[in-house]
């Protein structure tokens, strides 16, 4: 088998390559979404932009623009660690089952915490949601620590 499909077959890396492309997806759809928000309210970061799309004066911030990044930004101080203790998460051969519920959890999390913010909802939805997507992977960085501490 090509080294992909034999890495595949690996159950737990399987699922979280799904989950992780899930969230990277996500993660180009708000930078989409971020885009066209500064269109609409003409809110542009850099003045050739704003010279490009109607003059200086919409070489600004604005609110719904800022609250898109704050969105984003939080994606990724938040996905990418994700993405790494997954990773060794899947190699050190974790139940399946258990491993597939910390990868759903976290991209539920995020994705739930995405809409609060960028739909305004009500306190605490925003905070709920990252709180329990921070319990996998929480979970999967005492795992990798317990694996490794034998070995030092």
């Amino acid at each position: 088998l090509p080294p992909f499909q034999k890495t595949m077959e690996n159950e737990v890396f399987a699922s979280f390559t799904f989950y992780s492309t899930l969230l990277i997806i996500k993660m180009y759809v708000l930078a989409i979404i971020t885009g066209q928000v500064r269109l609409r309210k003409k809110a542009f970061a850099n003045p050739e932009d704003a010279l490009r799309n109607g003059g200086l004066q919409y070489y600004r911030e604005d609110p719904d623009v800022e609250r898109c990044r704050r969105a984003h930004r939080n994606d990724m101080e938040n996905i990418f660690p994700f993405l790494f203790l997954g990773a060794i998460y899947s190699l050190l051969e974790p139940n399946p089952l258990l491993a597939r519920a910390h990868f759903l959890i976290f991209c539920l999390g995020r994705i739930v915490h995405t809409v609060a913010y960028l739909l305004q909802l009500k306190a605490p939805t925003r905070s709920v949601a990252y709180s329990v997507a921070q319990l996998p992977c929480f979970s999967m960085a005492l795992q990798i620590l317990f694996a490794v501490i034998p070995n030092w």
